[in-house]
């Protein structure tokens, strides 16, 4: 057993996420679980004591202590870059033109098929690390920059090759139906056949996704469409999430609801009718500050509809070459903030407790016993702290499954 003792902590586990504060409070884990959390007498007064001796003592310094940060929503594996798209959009190019005149996700497909499994994994690598650095502990990967069954399966293969070279956790998804890929100009109900019948079957026989995501908007895929994907992902048994209503209200957010989706993420569009739709479902709303920076949106998600319906909010980087080259959650906090109102216990809930139900894991997001023993300490007196800066300091402290994985102030 080891316990972290000299921490404030955070659970994230009362009825308003963030309320409460464990001032001179400690962890005791024994391998990957917690077993007590509280104030440091009360730990040590718990009766799993009397059964073991405590191995190691670790002092956290005082610092704030969270349930490690889970980034429930990125696109880490690609080939490529998309530099020059930015210069298109700030001459004025909007991104729909962009993806119409064969840029955008289709250029990143093609940078993607020419990379070999090796070199995106390594690309990856790198950029989880910097992830890693500022507390995540679990990750979410998708693939779709493929769009065939051999690039898919070989996004999917180098994204799950993480967790072999990081200490963290990877949630894969299958987002074959991200694009229409240049061989299918104009036939994209054949796309989707092919998606349905050839690719979704084979990724969920080697098990290679965790969960299956679609983009249902006017420059890719239609609720009729997306709805024989998820149809199919059903008969496989796999759960589902969905690109919904990021640049119209196409109805993707209550075509997520109705299949039971785990999130429907962007929403900028979604109305009132949606939003209901979400709360009956217990879909989480997964917000994607970095893409509508990236892109200079002017519509923000419905936060209040979110609040007045009680639907969770998740939070994430949505990490990608082409709307949200973001690899840090902790600014995406302070994003959340600033542009979509959320408040700092919203906005770190939406990193922990949310983001784990968005990849429907119900092991970690909270500090308590018989959860996962992910958590990270940082160097700030309140929530507020660290969403309100542009730049924290990474994590002093990073535990996953129980194990120390960064050590106090090292740096990247």
């Amino acid at each position: 057993m080891k316990l972290w003792e000299n921490a404030r902590i955070v659970p994230m586990a009362d009825a308003v996420p963030g309320m409460e504060v464990i001032d001179d409070g400690a962890l005791l884990t024994d391998g990957e679980s917690i077993l007590a959390v509280g104030p440091r007498e009360a730990v040590l007064s718990q009766t799993p004591l009397a059964d073991k001796q405590v191995e190691e003592v670790v002092d956290c310094g005082g610092g704030l202590v969270l349930p490690g940060l889970i980034d429930c929503h990125t696109h880490l594996v690609y080939g490529g870059d998309r530099s020059r798209e930015f210069e298109q959009r700030l001459e004025g190019v909007s991104y729909q033109e962009i993806s119409r005149q064969g840029g955008g996700i289709r250029s990143t497909v093609a940078a993607t098929r020419e990379t070999n499994q090796q070199e995106l994994a390594a690309l990856a690598l790198d950029r989880a690390t910097r992830m890693c650095a500022n507390g995540v502990t679990t990750l979410e990967v998708k693939s779709g920059y493929g769009l065939c069954v051999e690039d898919e399966e070989k996004m999917l293969l180098a994204a799950r090759s993480l967790r072999e070279r990081l200490p963290v956790s990877v949630h894969t998804t299958f987002l074959g139906a991200h694009a229409i890929p240049e061989d299918f100009h104009e036939r994209s109900d054949d796309y989707i056949q092919l998606v349905c019948e050839e690719m979704l079957p084979s990724v969920a026989r080697q098990g290679l996704a965790d969960s299956v995501d679609a983009f249902c908007e006017n420059i890719a895929f239609s609720c009729q469409q997306v709805r024989r994907v998820f149809e199919k992902a059903r008969e496989l048994g796999m759960p589902v999430r969905l690109h919904a209503d990021q640049l119209t209200n196409g109805g993707g957010a209550a075509l997520a609801a109705e299949f039971g989706a785990l999130s429907a993420d962007h929403l900028e569009y979604t109305d009132e009718a949606g939003v209901k739709a979400l709360a009956e479902s217990g879909t989480v709303a997964v917000l994607l500050p970095g893409a509508f920076y990236f892109l200079k949106e002017k519509q923000c998600p419905p936060v209040e509809l979110f609040r007045k319906h009680e639907v969770p909010m998740a939070l994430a980087t949505d990490y990608n070459p082409g709307s949200s080259p973001v690899d840090s959650l902790l600014l995406v906090l302070n994003m959340a903030c600033v542009m979509f109102g959320l408040t700092p216990r919203e906005s770190v809930a939406g990193v922990t407790i949310h983001a784990a139900k968005a990849l429907g894991l119900s092991d970690r997001g909270v500090l308590k016993p018989g959860y996962r023993a992910d958590f990270a300490v940082f160097d700030v007196e309140t929530l507020a702290h660290l969403c309100y800066p542009i730049g924290v300091a990474p994590a002093r402290l990073v535990v996953q499954a129980g194990c120390l994985t960064r050590p106090l102030h090292q740096r990247p």
